[in-house]
């Protein structure tokens, strides 16, 4: 791959020189410019997207990178990310990395050679090079909902592993003993982090979560379908479906009212990630909520501290379970908070 200094040599000037051509520097002669432009062309030169983020001047203009904007979850913070951040001087450019690693580092390359201010990112997996190297070259940059282990910059998310608790001794007390996940993604840190805290609540009632009853899914609707049928077709299905995401859940119940089967009849289902269509489904499903909005907002606000000079800190915000009818609770609604 052609470097900087390799285009330099290639229009015999300076590597300066190239930097003011690449930045439409005025100062440049058309001659120069010219043998420049031709050198990129000739080699195939792409400049470093990381090394032109670094930069002295402001554009007031964020990046956001979600997974999917059509989760509704990731619709909701992109919303409070837009308005905190107008609300405090700031455009949002959005791009949506439909839970495709390839399509977020694409985005991220596209903002960072746009000149904003700072990044925020919902990683869809924990090994992407290039964040690393932009946390390195001094990008400000914060990490929403999920984060990439090792990359040294604030994250701003829920904790729901006491709303899991919550979760799973609530269906304890309802006599559900057979308990199985939909899991999102083993290389995103929700997907991880959801499993684990199902285990372990579920080990503390004296239950084991066998690897029949781990289904793994993409948060995507189509794998959680596709994961409950197989749930479905055990020689002991489980009891209870806790689908680790909310379009997850969706899926799920498509496979059970396919078969001519009833939640919570024939199948309990839950879900992490509350969204305002689940009130609406027969029956209400009962699920974990994320205090979304105001993960938006403290992120900008984290990401804005970090542009500004300030250090910019790590939010961690309690999630809730919010109890509806979809595990054969009492009709009533009721709401239950870890707070």
């Amino acid at each position: 791959m052609a470097s900087i200094k390799d285009v330099a040599a290639e229009a015999g000037v300076s590597v300066a020189t190239v930097s003011r051509v690449l930045n439409d520097h005025p100062s440049v002669s058309a001659d120069a410019r010219t043998r420049v432009l031709a050198a990129v062309e000739t080699l195939g030169y792409r400049p470093n997207a990381v090394a032109r983020s670094l930069r002295t001047d402001q554009t007031h203009t964020l990046g956001l990178v979600i997974s999917d904007v059509l989760n509704p979850y990731f619709t909701e913070l992109a919303r409070s990310v837009e308005e905190e951040a107008r609300a405090l001087g700031y455009s949002v450019i959005i791009g949506n990395a439909d839970e495709r690693p390839d399509l977020q580092d694409h985005h991220v390359r596209t903002l960072l050679d746009r000149r904003i201010d700072g990044l925020l990112v919902s990683p869809t997996d924990g090994g992407s090079p290039l964040m690393l190297d932009a946390a390195r070259a001094g990008t400000p940059m914060v990490f929403v909902d999920r984060w990439i282990p090792g990359v040294d910059v604030p994250v701003v998310r829920a904790d729901g592993r006491a709303a899991v608790r919550d979760l799973v001794a609530h269906l304890h007390g309802l006599g559900h003993r057979r308990l199985a996940i939909i899991a999102g993604p083993a290389a995103t840190t929700t997907g991880q982090e959801r499993v684990e805290a199902f285990r372990e609540a579920l080990g503390a009632y004296g239950l084991e979560l066998p690897d029949a009853y781990i289904g793994q899914g993409d948060f995507q609707a189509e794998s959680g379908r596709l994961v409950t049928e197989g749930f479905l077709d055990l020689a002991e299905p489980p009891e209870v479906v806790f689908a680790a995401d909310n379009l997850m859940a969706l899926g799920a119940l498509d496979a059970v009212r396919a078969r001519g089967l009833r939640v919570p009849d024939d199948l309990a289902l839950a879900a992490f990630d509350d969204v305002r269509w689940f009130v609406h489904t027969d029956p209400p499903i009962t699920a974990i909520a994320q205090p979304t909005g105001e993960l938006g907002r403290a992120a900008v606000r984290a990401l804005v501290d970090r542009i500004e000079g300030r250090p910019g800190e790590s939010v961690t915000l309690p999630a809730r379970l919010v109890v509806r009818r979809s595990c054969g609770e009492d009709p009533t609604p009721v709401q239950r908070s870890t707070t």
